[in-house]
């Protein structure tokens, strides 16, 4: 099934208008479809815990070198030069590690442990975010409810509603859990209910009912704007994990930070600061990415705009009955160097395939790391900004990551205005294939913005990016 994938491209207007427009036929074409599905497939049992990927087992793998105590390097895949890595102090300072408990993700239907969508597109390997079924009837959609919410202005710029990539959460949560988290009785005895968490860029998480978009709690008051997808414990743990995406509100400048959130008080328990001391980026400290949390260790995985990838064994406990929650982190820091990188920070949510990690970051690398040794794996250059996130495929041919580029970089500097979607084989970094596909840039990005999805059902031959600013000249 996976080298049958082919690739469909829309092609959009804007990236904030989501206006589908016709698609670029310079690179693709329509054609045939030889591997469409033809029967129903016959279903798997997912595995939450599957062993760990033995790396030395990978195709093509070398031991790292040590270049000085306690810093590796390897080649770049089918590129020149080398990149570098270790976990480093808070002072920024090489250390040794030593891993604790195997950090490794199942199949991604058993991410979450209660119904729901509790982190960006839902699960490891970032091909969820759906929740229910509907009835089909007239082919229409309407508005349900809304909910009016604010704005601020910062940064040069004005940020209404939610931001990128500012996708709402979707928790079903337990009876006991609703109970100590002080809901009123009506969505405590409702099977059914839903509860949306939603932390915008006014610097407030909301709380309200699906089903008829009423508050179920007070907002949390942050007072600093939200702009990627928070994270719900997907245990059924009552805490959110939200990272800020601006310090600036109407002027005011405060602090950078990853926050952790007891919705039970309602409150932030614990943060890290996003301008660390230990990072390669000391003048930006947001945090954009969607965090996976291992549930069999306890440990949460973010990557960070400074250029750091966060492990935090969260130490967390959970008793309903005494209505208690509590986290006591130990938080770890992964850096890593790269030929040509200036900004470092990454944007995208990770993914995840067992106890290897997936992310990209500003300057185009895109690479591999593992969760427990912090080892990184390999890495490529893609040639520009990388902020949409890495989608996972696991078929009987390999385990394989889809990936765009933007036109950033390289619009600013004069560069070629092309976007490139990719395949690429998540064990070893190899690509697979490459289309090329015509954007621009104005001072605004072009290409891929958002994030691929993975066809499903009668379109599961299929793989669909949207391509941002492709349609004329400006």
């Amino acid at each position: 099934m996976a080298q049958r994938r082919r690739i469909a491209a829309t092609a959009m207007a804007t990236a904030a208008l989501l206006a589908l427009v016709a698609c670029s036929t310079e690179t693709v074409q329509t054609g045939e479809r030889p591997h469409a599905p033809s029967g129903q497939v016959t279903p798997r049992t997912p595995d939450a815990n599957p062993p760990a990927l033995r790396l030395t087992d990978l195709p093509g793998y070398t031991k790292p070198r040590m270049i000085a105590p306690n810093v590796f390097e390897r080649n770049l895949t089918e590129g020149e030069g080398a990149f570098s890595w270790s976990v480093v102090d808070k002072a920024g300072e090489p250390v040794a590690y030593r891993p604790g408990q195997p950090v490794v993700f199942g199949d991604p239907e058993t991410y979450p442990q209660i119904p729901g969508v509790l982190t960006f597109r839902g699960n490891n390997h970032r091909t969820g975010g759906t929740w229910g079924t509907a009835q089909v009837v007239e082919k229409k959609l309407a508005v349900a409810w809304t909910k009016q919410i604010g704005e601020i202005r910062g940064e040069g710029s004005y940020w209404p509603g939610a931001g990128w990539t500012g996708q709402p959460l979707l928790v079903q949560w337990p009876r006991e859990t609703k109970i100590a988290m002080g809901l009123a009785d009506e969505f405590v005895n409702d099977d059914s209910f839903v509860e949306v968490i939603y932390p915008v860029f006014e610097g407030k998480i909301y709380r309200l009912d699906l089903a008829t978009g009423r508050p179920t709690r007070d907002p949390i008051e942050v007072g600093w704007g939200f702009k990627g997808t928070a994270s719900v414990d997907p245990r059924g743990y009552p805490l959110l994990y939200a990272g800020q995406g601006l310090n600036d509100t109407n002027g005011t400048i405060g602090p950078w930070r990853y926050r952790v959130f007891d919705l039970i008080q309602n409150k932030e328990v614990w943060h890290i600061s996003g301008l660390d001391a230990a990072a390669p980026r000391h003048d930006w400290g947001a945090f954009d990415s969607s965090a996976l949390i291992n549930a069999r260790t306890d440990t949460l995985i973010q990557p960070a705009e400074n250029g750091l990838i966060y492990k935090v064994k969260l130490n967390s406990r959970y008793d309903p009955d005494a209505k208690q929650v509590s986290i006591d982190p130990q938080v770890t820091r992964l850096r890593y160097t790269a030929p040509g990188n200036e900004k470092y920070g990454i944007e995208n949510s990770a993914a995840a395939y067992r106890n290897l990690m997936f992310a990209a970051d500003n300057d185009g690398k895109l690479f591999a790391w593992d969760a427990t040794t912090l080892e990184m794996v390999w890495m490529r250059d893609t040639h520009d900004d990388v902020d949409a996130s890495l989608v996972l495929e696991e078929t009987t041919d390999g385990v394989f990551l889809y990936t765009g580029n933007e036109v950033d970089n390289r619009g600013a500097s004069g560069g070629e205005r092309i976007t490139n979607i990719r395949k690429i084989d998540a064990l070893t970094g190899k690509q697979v294939w490459q289309f090329d596909i015509p954007s621009y840039y104005t001072g605004i990005n072009g290409g891929v913005l958002s994030t691929p999805a993975l066809g499903k059902g009668p379109v599961s031959d299929l793989v669909i990016f949207n391509v941002s600013r492709t349609t004329a000249p400006p």
